[in-house]
C-alpha cells in the first residue's frame, strides 16, 4: 500500500473520524482548522484578511445521506454568508456538493445549492463548486451549468488528475475555476497515478487557464511550481487581476504572507467545524510532503499521538482481517 492509499484509508474510517470529532481540538486540529463555529471562523478571517490575504470558507461536511443533514449544512451556509455581507468580510464560499443531498436526491440539491448561490449572489458573494470523487464529478457540473444559466457567481475545481480534466477546462474555460492535482484515491481507468504525469498535466493546465480562462486559482504548496508560474506571467505579461494562488489553512503560512508581500492576490482556503479529520487525512494523501508544511504547533505531542492512533488501528485492522 503506498502512503497515499495510506492516508486515503484513514480519511475513510468512520471510528477514526468520530474520535477525531469528539477530541480533534485537544489535539491539536485548531492549526489546519479555523474554528468549530461561525464566530470562530469569522475571528480567523478577519486575522488574514488584516494581512492582505482573501479566503475561501469551507463548512467541513461529505458523503451526506440525510435529508436533515444536508437541510443542517444548508442553514449553516447560509449563516456564513450573512456574516461575510454583515461584517465586509473578503472572503467567498467553498462547497461539496454531496454535503447538500448530492447522493440524495438531485433536485433536492439542486433547490439546496440553489438557496446558497441566490443569496450569495445578492450580496455579490462568489461560490465555488469543490469537486470531489469521479462517481460525483459530472452531476456536479451538470447542478453547476443549471446554476450558471441564472446566477454568474458560480466557478469549479479542476483536477489535473483526470484523464478528462483537459476537456473540462475548455468546458469551463469562461467560469472563474480553482486548478488542483487532485486528493482522492481514483481508478487508473480515469486518473494518472504517477506524480510526474499529475504535475505535468496540473501545470499545462495552469499555463491553459492562464492565457485562455476568465480567473484562475492556482492551489499549490509546491514552492517549484509556484516559481513556474512566477516566470510564466512575466514571460507573457499575464496581469495580477487574472490569477491568485491559493494554500490551505495552516500551512506554509511563511510563504503564503511572502506572496502577498511580493503583490500576488492570495486566498487561503479556510475550514470550519467538527468534520475535520477526513480533511486532513486527503490533504496528506494529496501530497504527503504536507506533513512538513504544517504549522510547526500542530506536531505537539498529543497531536503525534492521534496520528500514531490513526496509523496503528487502522494497520492492525488490516492484519487482522489479512488472519482471517
Amino acid at each position: 500500500m503506498s502512503l497515499k492509499d495510506f492516508f486515503i484509508a484513514l480519511s475513510e474510517n468512520q471510528t477514526l473520524n468520530s474520535a477525531a470529532q469528539k477530541y480533534g481540538y485537544q489535539l491539536g486540529a485548531q492549526s489546519v482548522v479555523a474554528g468549530t463555529n461561525i464566530d470562530e471562523v469569522v475571528e480567523s478571517i478577519k486575522e488574514l484578511n488584516a494581512q492582505g490575504i482573501a479566503c475561501t470558507v469551507d463548512n467541513l461536511g461529505e458523503f451526506v445521506f440525510e435529508k436533515e443533514a444536508a437541510l443542517a449544512a444548508k442553514e449553516q451556509i447560509l449563516a456564513v454568508i450573512e456574516r461575510i455581507h454583515s461584517d465586509n468580510l473578503n472572503a467567498h464560499i467553498s462547497l461539496k456538493p454531496s454535503q447538500l443531498g448530492l447522493d440524495i436526491d438531485l433536485d433536492f440539491c439542486y433547490e439546496n445549492l440553489k438557496e446558497i448561490v441566490a443569496l450569495a449572489n445578492n450580496y455579490q458573494i462568489f461560490v465555488n463548486f469543490d469537486m470531489e470523487n469521479y462517481a460525483r464529478l459530472y452531476p456536479s457540473f451538470d447542478l453547476l451549468e443549471q446554476l450558471n444559466a441564472e446566477y454568474g457567481n458560480v466557478g469549479t475545481v479542476i483536477q489535473a488528475y483526470f484523464f478528462e480534466s483537459d476537456d473540462n477546462i475548455e468546458r469551463f474555460k469562461d467560469y472563474r475555476l480553482r486548478l488542483v492535482k487532485g486528493a482522492y484515491k481514483e481508478d487508473p481507468s480515469v486518473a494518472f497515478q504517477d506524480k510526474f504525469d499529475i504535475d505535468r498535466k496540473f501545470i499545462a493546465q495552469i499555463e491553459y487557464h492562464l492565457l485562455h480562462g476568465k480567473f484562475t486559482s492556482i492551489a499549490t504548496h509546491d514552492h517549484n511550481i509556484i516559481n513556474h508560474v512566477k516566470q510564466f506571467v512575466k514571460q507573457h505579461d499575464i496581469p495580477k487581476d487574472k490569477f491568485e494562488f491559493q494554500m490551505l489553512y495552516g500551512f506554509r503560512t511563511d510563504m503564503q504572507l511572502s506572496l502577498v508581500k511580493e503583490g500576488y492576490n492570495f486566498c487561503t482556503y479556510v475550514p470550519f467545524g467538527e468534520d475535520w479529520y477526513g480533511y486532513f487525512m486527503r490533504r496528506l494523501a494529496e501530497r504527503p510532503q504536507n506533513i512538513n508544511l504544517v504549522t510547526k504547533q500542530v506536531f505537539n505531542k498529543k497531536t503525534n499521538t492521534l496520528l500514531a492512533v490513526a496509523a496503528g488501528a487502522f494497520l492492525v485492522g488490516r492484519l487482522t482481517k489479512k488472519s482471517k
